[in-house]
C-alpha cells in the first residue's frame, strides 16, 4: 500500500474513534476505560500514603510484573501471535494465567489486536499507530476506543475452547489481582494491586506509543525502533527492541546481540532445555 493510499482516511459517515475526546468510549467498553481510570486513581492513592513501601512488598510487587511480563511476551506474543515457538499446555496455561493476573487481558483478543497490528503497521488501519493518531492514542486511548478485530481473520487458528476458557476466568482473576494484597496490609494492596497493575501497564504500552516513533520518517514507512531504556520497564526481557521484531516476527529472539538484552529468549531457551518449548525459531535459522 502506498503512503498516498495509506494516508486516506476511510469513508464514513461517522468521526472516526482516534478523533473523539479521551473520555469518550461506547457501552461494551465502558469496563476497560473504568478499570484504567480505576486503577490509576488507587494507584496514586496508594503512593501518596505510603510512598515506601518496604523492600519485602517492593520485591514481590516486581516479582509478580516480572513474571506477568514473561507470560505476556513468551506465551502471548511469541508463541500464539507469532508461533515462534510451541509450548506445552501446562507451561501455556501458567503462564496466560500470570499474564491476565499482570493485567495483559485475555489471550485471543491481546493476539488478534497484535496481529492486526502487523499486518497493517504503519497505515491508517493500524489499530495502535501513533504516526496516524496520536501518541496518546496508541498508548492507551485505542484500549477503550475500539472494536476487537474479527478472530474468524486475524486468529481463526487460536479459536479453542482451551483459550476461550480465560474469557470467563479473567474477571475473577483480575479482581484477585488487584484486591488479593490486603491479605498482607493496607501498603501491600496498594503495591501488590493497582501500583504494580499501572506499571505494568504503561510499561506494555510504551511498546504500541513510544516504540513506533522513529524520527524523520514519512507515513507509510516504517514507524518501530528499538529503546533502550526501555529496557528497564521491561526487566530486560526483550520488548523494547522493537524494530528488531518488525524486520523478523518470526523469530523467537528479539534482542539480536549481547549489547540487546532478552531475558525472554533466555527463558524460551531454559523451557526448550527441560522439553516444555519445542519448534523454537532461533535467530541463526533463517
Amino acid at each position: 500500500m502506498s503512503a498516498a493510499i495509506a494516508a486516506e482516511p476511510p469513508k464514513s459517515v461517522t468521526t472516526p474513534s482516534w478523533q473523539w475526546p479521551w473520555w469518550r468510549t461506547t457501552w461494551k467498553h465502558a469496563p476497560v476505560f473504568f478499570w484504567i481510570v480505576a486503577i490509576h486513581i488507587t494507584a496514586a492513592v496508594g503512593l501518596i500514603l505510603f510512598p515506601l513501601p518496604g523492600w519485602r512488598i517492593f520485591l514481590g510487587a516486581i516479582a509478580l510484573a516480572w513474571i506477568g511480563g514473561l507470560g505476556t511476551t513468551i506465551c502471548y506474543h511469541r508463541a500464539l501471535a507469532h508461533r515462534a515457538l510451541r509450548l506445552n499446555s501446562w507451561a501455556s496455561a501458567i503462564l496466560t494465567f500470570f499474564a491476565v493476573f499482570n493485567g495483559s487481558g485475555v489471550p485471543i483478543s491481546w493476539v488478534v489486536r497484535h496481529r492486526l497490528h502487523h499486518a497493517y503497521a504503519d497505515t491508517i488501519e493500524d489499530i495502535s499507530s501513533p504516526v496516524y493518531h496520536g501518541f496518546w492514542w496508541a498508548h492507551l486511548r485505542w484500549l477503550w476506543q475500539t472494536d476487537a478485530p474479527p478472530v474468524e481473520r486475524f486468529c481463526r487458528d487460536l479459536d479453542l475452547r482451551a483459550l476461550r476458557t480465560w474469557d470467563f476466568l479473567e474477571g475473577p482473576i483480575v479482581g484477585l489481582s488487584f484486591f488479593f494484597g490486603l491479605y498482607f496490609g493496607a501498603c501491600a494492596f496498594f503495591w501488590l494491586g493497582a501500583i504494580r497493575l499501572v506499571f505494568a501497564l504503561h510499561a506494555q504500552c510504551f511498546v504500541n506509543s513510544i516504540c513506533h516513533t522513529e524520527p524523520g520518517i514519512v507515513p507509510g514507512e516504517d514507524s518501530s525502533r528499538n529503546v533502550g531504556w526501555l529496557s528497564v520497564m521491561h526487566f530486560f526481557q526483550g520488548e523494547n527492541w522493537h524494530r528488531n521484531h518488525h524486520s523478523r516476527p518470526g523469530l523467537a529472539r528479539l534482542g539480536w546481540t549481547w549489547r540487546q538484552p532478552d531475558v525472554g529468549y533466555l527463558m524460551i531457551r531454559v523451557l526448550e532445555k527441560i522439553g516444555v518449548a519445542t519448534d523454537v525459531r532461533h535467530l541463526r535459522q533463517v
